[in-house]
């Protein structure tokens, strides 16, 4: 299956867009948002992806959910993007990058770029992530709405690693799956958090 992270970092390249630079993160916020009609299920399909049965901290991945308590929820997520923070009762703690705006994502990927464990964006690199590091650091403000505890009873599909060199394309692919609330309605209820 040809890859859509590939498809676009060869846009990119014939662009002359340097990888991993603010003006990738904006050429690629741009780019995403004139896509229309994400595939979820050929995403964890995609060459790009490595799937898995767990996921592990510092990690990125995308993944069909159904929250537990779904009908008390005002919205919610089904098609995640979360950089896993640490474990946590039953499940795990991330960050779901859907719930803030493309303009904040770029500014928290920004932010979380400076954290990784190395400089070589390939299978070894993570994000070196805590949720105390988080708090304690006015850089990363807008991770306030998009921390959420997953429960991995809940969890409706394999995970989906998105390895380092991908991490900023599918930070801005719209892939959220809302229920119960608009795009819109979310980023301005996540913007009140910060």
């Amino acid at each position: 299956m040809a890859s859509l992270f590939q498809t676009l970092e060869l846009e990119a390249f014939r662009k002359g867009i340097t990888p991993r630079s603010r003006e990738s993160r904006e050429w690629f916020r741009r780019r995403a948002g004139n896509m229309r009609g994400i595939n979820r299920r050929g995403m964890l399909l995609d060459d790009a992806v490595k799937l898995g049965s767990r996921p592990y901290p510092g990690r990125m991945y995308m993944f069909y959910y159904d929250p537990k308590t779904k009908d008390t929820l005002p919205y919610y997520d089904r098609f995640p993007l979360v950089i896993m923070v640490g474990k946590a009762e039953g499940g795990f703690y991330g960050l779901n990058l859907h719930y803030i705006s493309p303009v904040h994502r770029a500014k928290l990927l920004d932010a979380l770029l400076d954290i990784t464990n190395n400089s070589k964006y390939d299978e070894s690199t993570r994000f070196q992530i805590s949720y105390n590091m988080l708090q304690k650091a006015a850089k990363y403000k807008y991770f306030k709405p998009c921390f959420k505890h997953y429960l991995t009873a809940h969890v409706r599909s394999r995970f989906a690693q998105v390895p380092a060199p991908e991490w900023e394309i599918a930070t801005f692919l719209p892939m959220a799956d809302w229920e119960k609330s608009s795009a819109t309605a979310i980023y301005k209820a996540s913007s009140r958090m910060y």
